[in-house]
């Protein structure tokens, strides 16, 4: 691990390492006062956190969320899921990830941040042009969620049909990237680039099948992960304050790696996360992929579904593999690549796919023409 670059004066960086932020470790009740310098050598270290500058009340109420939780059933859909998830394909990952890893960084406070963000946006549009039926491009909303740093969050949704229900279901991936020393190259192969594919990809095939959810289906790609969980706190901060039923979240947050001499799974994290919710995720997995859970631990604010469980919220997360199994060998490195070992596996990327197919559609259903 290199030392952290501490100069300022980057081109296209708006990164000022002397401004003091909030920031939350693991068994604070009390968030401390740090620099952006700090908390960047901070997460060097390994530590994760909450950067709180902009959300400090977030979670004050989660106790009213927990209280009135939702049940979820058994997967009901199996034949409606697996046609969808026989229109996957890995060539659709590729390419997508070939040009999501061009860019220098996308750190959240880069112009390179930004362009790699305004492109995923641009992308996502025209998949929805070519590939969503034009009924259903009338119910399909894409935007973006802006920050007070350059890049900005994404959010696509599917309306839901039921003038009844109105939870809301939601997919999530980071789309920002970051090396340990912030200024160098952060191609950001596995993280984030796998996990943000691994979701549109199952977009697109749903899309292309004309789904129309019973529940509102929303596909959320956050900026700033990196930065302490910025950019989800910031969406869950204007759901909560909207009062939006969010009934489930699952995050998909490095999806590529099978590490040389285990067996291919994936690890199904048990902490911050709900354990109704993570049950029901197991059985997806059961149901639709082609290679087993294991139940692993990933820590405090280990990615955006925490931030959704801070606030009260049922949210779960899926990574590659048993923790102590991941990629830590490449990421936060100019060598995330996909092409750097044999071990970042594209049929790997598409399992989580896979399960993100089944997540929108058991727990979104499904209303079908007669």
């Amino acid at each position: 691990m290199g030392d952290v670059v501490t100069t300022e004066s980057h081109p296209g960086f708006d990164l000022d390492l002397s401004a003091p932020r909030l920031v939350q470790l693991e068994g604070q009740e009390e968030p401390m006062i740090m620099t952006e310098l700090e908390k960047i050598q901070a997460k060097a270290r390994g530590i994760r956190f909450f950067d709180v500058t902009d959300t400090p009340e977030l979670g004050t109420r989660a106790h009213l969320r927990v209280a009135n939780k939702p049940s979820y059933p058994a997967p009901n859909n199996t034949q409606t899921v697996k046609s969808v998830i026989e229109s996957l394909k890995i060539q659709n990952l590729q390419d997508i990830l070939a040009k999501f890893t061009s860019f220098r960084t996308r750190h959240y406070r880069s112009q390179t941040g930004k362009e790699s963000q305004r492109w995923l946006l641009r992308k996502i549009t025209e998949l929805t042009e070519e590939y969503a039926p034009e009924a259903l491009q009338e119910s399909i909303s894409i935007r973006e969620f802006d920050h007070s740093w350059q890049q900005s969050s994404i959010i696509v949704g599917i309306n839901g049909t039921s003038a009844d229900d109105d939870g809301v279901v939601i997919l999530g991936a980071h789309l920002d990237s970051t090396n340990d020393s912030p200024f160098l190259p952060a191609p950001g192969a596995d993280d984030d680039g796998s996990g943000t594919t691994s979701i549109l990809e199952a977009y697109r095939a749903l899309i292309e099948a004309g789904f129309r959810p019973e529940r509102t289906v929303e596909f959320h790609w956050y900026s700033a992960e990196e930065g302490g969980l910025l950019g989800s706190q910031a969406v869950v901060k204007s759901y909560e304050s909207r009062g939006v039923n969010v009934i489930a979240m699952s995050q998909y947050d490095m999806t590529a790696w099978v590490k040389r001499g285990t067996k291919e799974e994936v690890g199904i994290v048990t902490d911050y996360t709900d354990p109704d919710l993570t049950e029901f995720n197991k059985k997806l997995v059961e149901q639709y992929l082609s290679v087993p859970w294991v139940e692993t631990k990933c820590g405090h604010a280990c990615s955006d579904h925490a931030s959704w469980n801070k606030a009260g919220y049922p949210s779960v997360f899926t990574i590659e593999s048993a923790y102590e199994n991941v990629n830590v060998q490449y990421v936060h490195t100019q060598n995330d690549t996909y092409d750097i070992s044999d071990e970042f596996s594209f049929e790997h990327i598409l399992e989580f796919s896979k399960l993100a197919v089944g997540f929108a559609i058991e727990l979104g259903g499904w209303k079908k023409s007669s």
